[in-house]
């Protein structure tokens, strides 16, 4: 074979691969942000976004407060976005220990729903009773089941803005956290722990 042919042979082999490795290398780049964006997309389908989360909590309380919306963007600062939230109303009281008693309606963004009772003793430091709609919002809870447990309050987790205030409550990955509005209000509540039950009950332990 002659020497000319020869080397043309070999430039063009070096050309191919060359371009073989080029088109490997864009359409690796092509296709890792659709994975990325799959991966979000799956992840923002299953869970509730900040302004949905906002005009329900108005809707539910039937009112709008700068110390609501505060409340509830730093929730999503502080843990992302809930897959689940439970609407409900409560009675709580306190002697310096109180007893708070709840019930309401768990729903997950998957469309699972359940009715949900909680109760359980807290440290307070205020006299009387009360009684107040609760919102709660639900992080990485796995399945509508898993509700059914002890959780106890994060410690110095309460949160108050503008008559509004939060707790955080966790057992595991699990995270609840309980919004509560006006006269439902008190610090004591977050020290102590919540029993989420299928039933009613009045043993508060």
């Amino acid at each position: 074979m002659p020497m000319q042919t020869l080397k043309r042979l070999l430039t063009g082999c070096c050309c191919f691969k060359r371009l073989l490795q080029s088109a490997l290398l864009v359409g690796f780049l092509a296709t890792t942000p659709v994975h990325a964006s799959d991966s979000s997309a799956d992840s923002d389908k299953n869970t509730y976004d900040q302004d949905s989360v906002l005009k329900d909590a108005e809707h539910f309380f039937g009112t709008s407060t700068e110390g609501l919306a505060k409340i509830i963007e730093k929730a999503f600062k502080d843990h992302g976005r809930p897959n689940g939230y439970i609407k409900g109303e409560e009675a709580s009281g306190a002697v310096t220990v109180g007893l708070r008693y709840g019930n309401g309606m768990l729903n997950l963004k998957n469309g699972k729903s359940r009715k949900v009772y909680w109760q359980g003793p807290s440290i307070g430091f205020d006299f009387g009773a009360n009684a107040s709609k609760v919102f709660v919002l639900v992080y990485h809870l796995p399945s509508s089941d898993r509700i059914y447990q002890r959780f106890p309050a994060v410690d110095g987790s309460f949160y108050y803005v503008g008559g509004v205030g939060i707790n955080y409550q966790q057992r595991g990955d699990i995270i609840l956290a309980p919004i509560r509005l006006g006269v439902g209000l008190r610090a004591g509540a977050s020290i102590g722990y919540m029993h989420y039950t299928r039933d009613k009950t009045y043993l508060p332990f």
